[in-house]
């Protein structure tokens, strides 16, 4: 098996700290950051946001004077202590896999693979080929293979460096969309499998609310919001950020099959919601999204709607958006947050103000699978 962390007495403290400025004529970089030990961390913004620029200090790739980073528990600079690249444990994903083209697949991923012996290097190595569903390319040359299937064994090879954290650089911007579909069931399944931080960079939304479990918003060089997924995405004060693409992720568990309406039932602790029948068992996890346009208010429940998805909820709050005629309405639905972007017409006629008990009318569900 893939040893996923080092096991060193320096990694008995858990999580990453990151406290650097970086000044470029144009732009400054200035963070101070405190983030999980475990799991993914997605650092999102605008392109020229600081995101790329970050992780290469985190590698050392950028020089950031006095800067202090910690990696759980490990020390790869503070002040003019400063660990060099090629001695921090680390793997690196691109947005381009550069893969060696006069090498094989198998002789790529070999290529940085360390601490083991040759019978156990071969192992770890075929293990992580059949994880991330490249072993029956393991003899093929890199100009055989499909963009999807290069990044994949981009990041196979990042593994098998055995390192303490995974950066990833956008690592699927140079792909197709059919190419995206192809790839991220893995790096869902290295989510639920790795025991070591990933970092991700994106500028995709939904990228973001399928994998991350801690969120790092990003605009001009500072740090905007830091957080756990679900409540960073539900704040008002950021519509700006995502734009249109305002909304909530919910983690949601199978609760039932319709079968005669092709129907799945998904539950939460707000209540449950409706979509298309899911080829999943009873209490297998799913995660969705909801757009803050596909939120409708009521006060009342409504019976003769077309609308499948009813969630009580109470006001919350109303922030002002980009658009003038609109606001956005957080909701409480027992727990759950959910956001509503709606007319500042419908806020006046329905008298909407904190406290006040709605019914939110879900129009679509996304679901991230």
């Amino acid at each position: 098996m893939l040893q996923d962390i080092r096991n060193t007495p320096e990694t008995a403290a858990s999580g990453i700290q990151i406290q650097l400025a970086v000044a470029f004529p144009a732009f400054k970089l200035e963070v101070d950051l405190a983030l999980p030990g475990r799991g993914v961390t997605a650092l999102f913004g605008h392109s020229g946001s600081g995101k790329t620029t970050l992780l290469r200090c985190l590698a050392g790739l950028e020089k950031a004077p006095q800067a202090r980073i910690h990696i759980n528990g490990t020390c790869w600079q503070d002040g003019s202590h400063v660990v060099p690249t090629h001695q921090r444990a680390l793997g690196y994903v691109f947005q381009e896999a550069s893969l060696f083209p006069h090498l094989s697949v198998r002789k790529n991923l070999a290529f940085g693979q360390t601490g083991a012996a040759a019978t156990e290097s071969r192992q770890i190595l075929e293990h992580t080929a059949e994880r991330l569903g490249i072993a029956h390319l393991l003899e093929r040359s890199p100009g055989k293979l499909s963009g999807g299937e290069r990044q994949r064994v981009a990041i196979a090879r990042a593994l098998l460096t055995n390192p303490q954290i995974l950066l990833m650089d956008e690592p699927l911007a140079a792909l197709d969309l059919k190419r995206k579909q192809e790839i991220l069931p893995y790096l869902e399944r290295l989510h639920d499998e790795l025991e070591i931080p990933m970092i991700y960079v994106s500028h995709s939304p939904d990228e973001v609310a399928r994998l991350a479990d801690h969120l790092v918003l990003l605009n001009k060089g500072q740090v905007v919001a830091s957080g756990p997924l679900q409540e960073t995405l539900a704040r008002i004060d950021l519509p700006a950020v995502f734009a249109d693409d305002a909304g909530v992720v919910l983690d949601t568990t199978i609760g039932a099959h319709d079968e005669q309406d092709r129907l799945s039932r998904l539950d939460f602790s707000g209540g449950h919601i409706f979509v298309g029948r899911r080829d999943r068992p009873l209490g297998q996890k799913m995660r969705c999204r909801i757009h803050a346009r596909d939120v409708s208010l009521t006060l009342q429940r409504q019976e003769d709607t077309s609308i499948l998805n009813l969630v009580p909820g109470l006001v919350v709050d109303i922030a002002e958006t980009d658009n003038p005629a609109n606001v956005l309405v957080r909701l409480d639905a027992n727990g759950t947050p959910l956001l509503a972007r709606i007319t500042r017409r419908s806020l006046r006629l329905l008298d909407l103000h904190p406290g006040k008990a709605v019914w939110a009318q879900i129009k679509a569900v996304a679901l991230l699978d």
